[in-house]
């Protein structure tokens, strides 16, 4: 077998082995990378190379937006900010059936916005929505699900790591890939919204609650300003050329702090906490774009993307099939592995397949986010599912029960997202981010 062909057959083998035998991922990729490359370089030349690609993947001034944003999410979530939130989505929404239900959704999709992380806004909307809803007489189950299914829209709409990512590997600009999330953002809302409108037909009791004055309902969106102020500083400041997204991330982490001493929930004693938090989650982070550069660097050799794509374009030359076929795999894919990895590895494969059928690169990271925000909410590996069934008191199978509507409608949304682009394309357009 020649050496190119090995390399391949041990990478796929190594990362199919790790991930049944529950490595975690960045070690197994990592470690599948260096015994492949060996089969290339031999163990010395192995070594060497994959440290070398791991350092130069992770040193880009444009990763530093990761770190300050996972730290402004964590400033967030320990803030207080999500209350205020809350009751400016029940302001919003309060008049509709199945109110509660309805606040949680559009509360994750507000929080989620502002923090970017769909773990957080699970943690910190299912929180105080949970027994909110328990109270008011909601299926505890539902009201999980509901949490769950809700939260990962933060990951579409700005700021989003997940996208700074996809930017990395696809150079796309990320104020584009920004502003191309809105759209999709606001169907996985909207989709969520859907079932629970649905779930509030068969079960007319759960009425709107009192809807408030005008003069209350101005006040809770006045205290919910500062919060959304967030969104108007960091993504307009990218937009109008005043800073970039890495420079926006840092303002990100100074107006989160000053929030949360202003709202006097963050204390100087509390900070290496929130830190070591944040260091965590970027650490995490950070290594997998590490190992992936290396996984990226031995694929191209080993000519795994040609070979995929020359398998795909024989199959068929129907954009359609091919789009759809793409979108079943990262569904699956997604169940396994979290997005930032599977963003690493397979955007180099696919990326060129659709750009031949004239798929914006743009356009193609919103329908990858999209589909791997799926994945956060299904098992086996789902943290926003277990995240969400920690927080709501109960273990996953009953959660997910309640889960497959919103699956179902979410997964509509992916192929609404895939099909009709304008639904992504429209605003960074209109912005004159992307040509059209």
């Amino acid at each position: 077998m020649e050496p190119a062909s090995l390399a391949g057959l041990i990478l796929l083998v190594g990362i199919a082995v790790t991930i049944l035998l529950s490595v975690p991922i960045a070690v197994g990729i990592g470690l599948s990378s260096v015994l492949a490359a060996t089969a290339l370089l031999g163990f010395d030349g192995a070594v060497l190379a994959s440290s070398q690609r791991m350092f130069t993947g992770i040193n880009s001034f444009s990763l530093l937006a990761i770190p300050f944003f996972v730290l402004a999410g964590v400033l967030m979530n320990n803030g207080g900010i999500a209350g205020r939130l809350i009751d400016a989505a029940k302001v919003l929404v309060g008049r509709m059936p199945a109110s509660l239900a309805q606040t949680n959704v559009v509360a994750n999709a507000m929080f989620g916005a502002v923090s970017g992380a769909a773990v957080a806004a699970a943690a910190a909307v299912g929180t105080v929505m949970t027994p909110r809803m328990r109270s008011e007489g909601y299926d505890r189950p539902f009201a999980a699900a509901t949490n769950v299914a809700s939260a990962p829209a933060g990951m579409l709409i700005p700021p989003s790591n997940t996208f700074i990512v996809y930017s990395l590997v696809s150079s796309t600009s990320i104020a584009a890939l920004f502003m191309a999330g809105v759209g999709p953002g606001l169907v996985w809302a909207f989709a969520c919204m859907l079932v629970v409108f649905l779930y509030s037909r068969k079960h007319p009791e759960l009425k709107g609650t009192r809807h408030p004055s005008f003069l209350e309902a101005l006040k809770v969106i006045w205290l919910a300003v500062p919060s959304l102020l967030m969104i108007v500083i960091v993504i307009g400041g990218i937009l109008a050329g005043i800073f970039t997204a890495t420079e926006s991330s840092a303002i990100a982490v100074v107006y989160s702090l000053v929030l949360g001493f202003i709202y006097r929930n963050i204390k100087v004693k509390d900070l290496p906490g929130i830190l070591l938090d944040a260091a965590r989650t970027t650490a995490i982070v950070m290594l997998l774009v590490g190992v992936s550069s290396s996984l990226s660097w031995v694929m191209s050799f080993a000519r795994i993307p040609d070979i995929i794509s020359d398998a795909m374009l024989g199959l068929t030359d129907n954009s359609t099939i091919i789009l759809i076929i793409m979108m079943v795999i990262l569904l699956i894919v997604g169940c396994f592995m979290d997005p930032t990895p599977a963003i690493l590895i397979f955007t180099p494969i696919f990326l060129p397949i659709v750009m031949e059928f004239g798929v914006h690169p743009v356009h193609f990271g919103t329908m990858i986010v999209y589909n791997l925000c799926v994945g956060t909410i299904t098992p086996p590996v789902g943290n926003v599912l277990f995240v969400g069934s920690r927080v709501a008191g109960l273990r996953i199978e009953p959660v997910v029960r309640r889960l497959v509507p919103f699956l179902v409608a979410l997964v509509v949304g992916l192929f609404v997202v895939v099909f009709v682009p304008q639904i992504s394309m429209w605003l960074p357009t209109a912005m004159g981010l992307v040509q059209p």
